[in-house]
């Protein structure tokens, strides 16, 4: 190696690692298929790595008219989106989750999607069920625009504790305080817990409720009521910054066989909205017995019923907002609250999760840690690193097995579905994956020349294995990248289409 060589090599093992293998991947001969792999994902965050074949052979001869084999890929693999929903794992996959529950949700309200627009006519209503109070918290509080102390008392007054009860400070939206509890002592951590993890027993329960007291305001018998009315439901949960999930809801009636009929006339709006409130505060769930107490479960008091209009109104909310507001918070998770979007696990027992932090699960003794959970270098908030060792502890109890509050600690015990509805309500998120996926392989069909999809002429025949996931660092970056582009194109399609 010449002199002039040798600062060269240096010069380059001198660079970051992700600016190395950055300009391996731009440089590599199959960067241009891998970049369109990319492009065909959306620009997944963490795409699916497989390897095998697939085939479209004629169904009488057996003759192979089209065949794809990973091992003519320059990387040996094919990329397939991870379809995760949650934004902070893949902004891509996520926004296609958003945009699907966007249409299942707007199906339901204004028809489309195989549910007839005369569903726009029935009685509609958004409903907001939140949590009860586990102690108080830090707030920002506004009255016509001036905001005002979090929670103003005297003060000389302190808990017992020793703390005061009161918080004079105006908070700014971005304070780290907000969502706190006033006092870490006073706040009923074990309650919260126990609440979060029947908050989905709290929504059925609700469901049912719901209607007996419509039918009861009907002055009609449950049977008589169901076989002349049918109330759809459609629900998204929310974390709050107190770590507690409230849920934003569609309630609608509609006729015995679903959206497509119209329900009585005596089945209208005001029914509907005099009927939740009493339903709401009729249902209680109450936790396993056990000697720390048990619980009566019930909603919190705030209840906010809100009617479904076609167009913007000052008294209700257009289908299009109730839409886009449900379909937002469909792809966000417990991250909002101040905790993590993954789950715990034990590295001396081998549990799975992403976490290596030292976490004893109490059942071994291979990290040489007392039982219970050393949380001091995760990055979560104050209060939500107490709601999971709340969950940690209380999950170590066999009257709370069922509740499964380890493996769902991460998400503050809530383990319910985040987005859910009746089966009557609209179409399904499968049937939106399904039209997408048939509409692509019919254009690769007609790119290939081959048979119309649905051909009873043709079979296709496939072998996948799972081969890994996810970036090196050069790659994480220009995946990075396509995504922006796609994410921008999007954005001016879905422009153009509302202009």
């Amino acid at each position: 190696m010449n002199s002039t060589e040798e600062p060269q090599h240096r010069a380059i093992d001198q660079q970051p690692e992700w600016l190395i293998d950055l300009a391996r991947v731009i440089n590599d001969p199959g960067y241009d298929r891998w970049r369109s792999m990319v492009a065909a994902t959306g620009g997944c965050a963490h795409p699916v790595h497989l390897t095998g074949e697939s085939l479209i052979v004629n169904a009488t001869s057996g003759e192979v008219l089209h065949s794809y084999r990973t091992t003519d890929e320059p990387s040996g693999h094919l990329l397939v989106a991870c379809g995760n929903r949650r934004a902070s794992v893949c902004p891509s996959c996520s926004e296609v989750y958003r945009a699907d529950t966007f249409q299942l949700i707007r199906a339901g309200l204004s028809g489309g999607k195989g549910v007839p627009q005369e569903v726009s006519e029935h009685p509609r209503a958004f409903v907001t069920l939140t949590a009860p109070s586990f102690g108080p918290v830090h707030t920002r509080r506004e009255k016509n625009g001036t905001v005002r102390a979090c929670r103003p008392r005297k003060h000389d007054k302190v808990c017992e504790h020793g703390h005061p009860v009161g918080c004079h400070a105006r908070h700014e939206s971005g304070d780290e305080r907000l969502g706190q509890p006033i006092c870490g002592q006073c706040y009923d951590y074990v309650g919260a817990v126990l609440w979060q993890a029947h908050a989905g027993a709290l929504w059925h329960r609700f469901t049912l409720e719901v209607r007996r007291t419509l039918a009861s305001e009907a002055g009609l018998s449950r049977r008589e009521f169901t076989k002349r009315v049918r109330v759809s439901f459609a629900k998204v949960a929310e974390y709050q910054r107190r770590g507690l999930v409230h849920f934003h809801a569609i309630v609608r009636l509609d006729g015995p066989g679903g959206g497509s009929e119209i329900p009585p006339d005596w089945a209208d709006h005001d029914l509907l909205t005099r009927a939740i409130p009493p339903a709401v505060q009729r249902v209680t769930v109450t936790s396993p017995p056990s000697d720390l107490g048990r619980w009566d479960l019930v909603w919190g008091d705030q209840l906010d019923i809100r009617p479904i209009l076609l167009d913007q109104a000052a008294d209700g909310l257009s289908e299009r907002a109730v839409a886009g507001y449900i379909a937002k918070y469909a792809t966000k998770g417990a991250e909002a609250s101040g905790t993590i979007d993954h789950r715990l696990s034990c590295p001396a027992c081998g549990g799975r999760g992403r976490l290596s932090l030292m976490v004893s699960c109490g059942r071994c003794h291979g990290t040489g840690l007392k039982p219970g959970l050393h949380l001091d270098a995760l990055p979560v908030t104050a209060h939500a690193r107490r709601m999971i060792r709340t969950c940690w502890e209380l999950g170590a109890r066999p009257e709370f097995t069922a509740l499964r509050l380890r493996p769902w600690s991460h998400m503050l015990g809530f383990r319910g579905h985040f987005s859910s509805k009746s089966r009557r309500y609209s179409t399904t998120l499968g049937d939106l994956r399904q039209v997408r996926a048939t509409h692509r392989a019919t254009e690769a069909r007609e790119r290939h020349g081959l048979p119309l999809l649905g051909d009873e002429t043709t079979l296709v025949l496939g072998h996948w294995r799972f081969a890994g996931s996810g970036y090196s660092p050069g790659e994480a970056i220009m995946a990075e990248h396509i995504r922006q582009k796609v994410a921008t194109a999007r954005k001016i399609a879905t422009e153009r289409e509302d202009g």
